[in-house]
């Protein structure tokens, strides 16, 4: 049995895996970095050890820190969170071959789905649709060009091991191709270490929606529903919500089974998102697995009523899921705002610094998850989210009304933030009559006065 764990991440991730830790008995251990000795993961783990310096390459992504850090606390698992090492196949058979329960899935299934060709490959053979794209890796600008014309412009190029919108790039014709090719490659050799991209034809103005997927060592594959991720800016999401306003019964049920095949084909443990992109036809197509915890994972557990984070350490622990798909219903209708420390204003740009006050929103169906505080000093090291906004009502409509009227209450002095403009959002009619698709922020940004926020 699970007895502790170690939190391999920081901010409000951390806090939330130490909060359900707590209510089910398991002490925890966290790590940190020299800019985090502040930071709330630190104050209220049971445990908690300094891994290195204030950059993630000298803390949260050495691999070896972190196992060295479980093995002298004597844990029993290790929960990724998101980002950071949450997704790497090799940390995770680390963890595995020294005997420590990763909290996520084993690390083939992760090595599978984290390069995108591979995991195509995969769920198309299982039946899933896929976007019409080359077959795997363009290793010369000849090859991509051949490919991209016999799918047909627009087309996207995208890095083989990419992520968060880097090494992805749009061309229209064969001469910004050329351009657009070798941008791409050199970005995602940048970020990811590997230059490798392929081509895909580009959906103009689809909706992002994604399906959460629960799967124990048992054999038992379940989705808990969608949720719409629409709202992005250069591929970062701002805004989730769930249910999609754009589905209904029968394209969820059929979305629901296809997330659930592509999941069986990875033979997938744990918590994973299926992501696909939805035309306005209602014409589906997967794009990718995101084999751990999601940001927006929170939407799902208010509509649902189930407590992801428990049921990944229940899964690691070798439990069955004690549900099964009939018994998933959907509720209520839920909405996070990405509360990030970034100047809207200012073309996003960072705003780290010290928090002088810091007021966050309650009443009925209001919830908070976040590491900030008055007097909370946000480093300039990491992701710019400082927290989430979680807002919920028996409608869509309540959930609006209460996502406004939270917004209108939380305050953050000190340093400038994302509120004024999800504020902003939550009052524009493309949004409330929810027809916002990936092209919505663009459009939003254009027509928006920047005084607004």
């Amino acid at each position: 049995m699970i007895q502790k764990i170690l939190i391999a991440n920081r901010g409000e991730i951390a806090l939330r895996v130490i909060r359900a830790c707590r209510e089910m008995g398991i002490k925890t251990l966290a790590v940190y970095s020299e800019a985090d000795v502040q930071s709330l993961h630190v104050q209220l783990a049971d445990e908690a050890i300094c891994i290195g310096g204030p950059r993630s390459a000298d803390s949260y992504l050495r691999a070896d820190r972190i196992i060295s850090a479980a093995e002298i606390a004597d844990v029993d698992a290790i929960h990724p969170g998101y980002g950071f090492l949450s997704e790497n196949a090799k940390f995770a058979a680390q963890c595995e071959s020294c005997n420590i329960k990763f909290v996520g899935p084993k690390s083939k299934s992760i090595q599978m789905m984290g390069d995108k060709s591979v995991a195509k490959d995969t769920v198309r053979k299982a039946g899933v649709p896929i976007v019409p794209g080359s077959d795997g890796p363009v290793d010369s600008e000849a090859e991509a060009v051949k490919s991209a014309r016999k799918i047909g412009y627009p087309v996207i190029i995208k890095a083989v091991a990419g992520g968060g919108g880097r090494g992805m790039r749009i061309a229209h014709n064969d001469v910004s191709f050329a351009k657009e090719y070798h941008v791409a490659r050199n970005e995602a050799e940048k970020a990811f270490g590997n230059g490798a991209v392929y081509i895909e034809k580009y959906i103009e103005k689809p909706r992002h929606i994604e399906f959460q997927i629960l799967a124990d060592s048992h054999g038992k594959v379940l989705h808990l529903g969608e949720r719409d991720c629409s709202v992005q800016r250069r591929h970062q999401k701002l805004i989730e919500e769930s249910p999609s306003p754009f589905l209904n019964a029968d394209l969820r049920k059929k979305m629901g089974k296809a997330a659930v095949r592509a999941a069986e084909a990875a033979d997938y443990e744990n918590a994973g998102t299926i992501e696909f992109l939805v035309d306005a036809k209602g014409n589906y197509y997967f794009i990718e697995m995101n084999t751990r915890i999601q940001v927006e994972h929170p939407v799902t557990e208010e509509v649902t009523g189930i407590d992801l984070i428990k049921q990944q350490i229940r899964v690691a622990n070798g439990e069955k899921l004690d549900f099964d798909q009939g018994d998933v219903t959907w509720t209520k209708h839920a909405i996070e705002c990405r509360i990030n420390a970034e100047d809207p204003a200012r073309n996003f740009i960072p705003s780290p610094g010290t928090i002088s006050l810091y007021y966050a929103p309650g009443g009925p169906g209001v919830r908070i998850d976040s590491h900030a505080y008055s007097g909370y000093a946000i480093p300039p090291y990491y992701d710019s989210m400082i927290g989430k906004l979680i807002c919920f009502g028996a409608t869509r409509k309540i959930a609006l009304q209460r996502s406004y009227r939270a917004l209108s209450e939380y305050l953050i002095r000190g340093i400038k933030t994302t509120i004024p403009l999800h504020k902003a959002i939550m009052s524009d009619p493309v949004f409330i009559d929810g027809k916002a698709t990936t092209a919505y922020m663009e459009d939003f940004m254009s027509r928006t006065p920047t005084d607004l926020f």
